[in-house]
């Protein structure tokens, strides 16, 4: 009796053990491609930022707007990409990377290619004396670039507002409201942040400063005269696939999101995102 019911356990298990295993072969059903609210697949949309560092030989280089853009080797056959607010770089120059974030899939229009993946840093770091010393410090001096590659390209720390490190100066000037059912000023964004969470606003006003291209997406500061330049609510940044020139007055309808935390220091009491140059 006992021999019966010991086959039967092994018996029962060898049939458990051959379905989990077809069930395991039929059930990885790969799932469709997410998109945002842009209509990019999870390839195309930016990925997380992670901290990084590197450091190598200057095998290529390439200017484009003001970021050099550069590929470095490391000696041992691995090659990186990336990024740094324009700087005089020579082919075969030993550098190390100031700071740096990594960003996959990263599409640049104005080099019109895609990365898989580079690092966005704040700047270089070269040996003692090199000849391109004195400009590289000049340029560090006097660049909005503070505490890591996101700032370098358009992402700023904040506590209040927009940062203090690279919020543009208060513009005299007086925009009008914008007429829209859902139109508001920038001190009126900030103000009522909390309430207008996840909404669709419109705000109109000058572009005072762009950066284009920095995740896939440009990056406008807005100014209307409005907002409290001590709280630095008086500047508003818009996040858009439409770019504008600056000085140009301008209307945009997109999502507000209130304290957006972008990761390691870096948030928004409020940002627009995802918006729409209105016509």
């Amino acid at each position: 009796m006992n021999l019966k019911k010991i086959c039967v356990c092994f018996t029962g298990l060898a049939i458990i053990s051959g379905l989990i295993a077809c069930g395991n072969v039929t059930s990885e059903t790969e799932p469709a491609t997410p998109t945002d609210k842009l209509g990019r697949t999870s390839s195309q949309a930016p990925a997380a930022p992670q901290l990084a560092a590197g450091s190598g030989k200057v095998v290529q280089k390439l200017d484009a707007s003001s970021y050099t853009y550069i590929r470095l080797d490391d000696g041992a056959g691995n090659e990186t990409w990336a990024a740094v607010p324009k700087t005089q770089l020579e082919i075969g120059e030993q550098i190390a990377l100031k700071g740096g974030t990594v960003m996959r899939n990263f599409n640049s229009k104005t080099l019109n290619r895609t990365f898989d993946s580079i690092i966005f840093a704040t700047g270089v770091i070269r040996a003692a004396g090199d000849k391109n010393a004195q400009t590289q410090a000049a340029t560090m001096a006097g660049s909005d670039v503070t505490r890591s590659g996101i700032a370098a390209h358009g992402l700023t720390p904040q506590t209040r507002g927009s940062s203090s490190h690279t919020t543009e100066s208060f513009t005299k000037l007086k925009v009008e409201k914008s007429t829209a059912q859902n139109g508001y000023t920038v001190g009126e964004l900030f103000a009522k942040g909390a309430s207008l969470n996840k909404q669709k606003v419109t705000v109109k006003g000058q572009v005072v400063k762009v950066n284009p291209d920095i995740m896939g997406r440009n990056w406008l500061h807005i100014q209307d005269g409005t907002g409290d330049l001590a709280k630095n609510t008086h500047d508003l940044v818009v996040t858009s696939a439409d770019i504008a020139e600056k000085g140009a007055i301008i209307s945009l309808e997109g999502i507000l999101a209130a304290d957006k935390d972008f990761g390691s220091g870096y948030r928004y009491d409020v940002i627009v995102e995802d918006a729409v140059l209105m016509k």
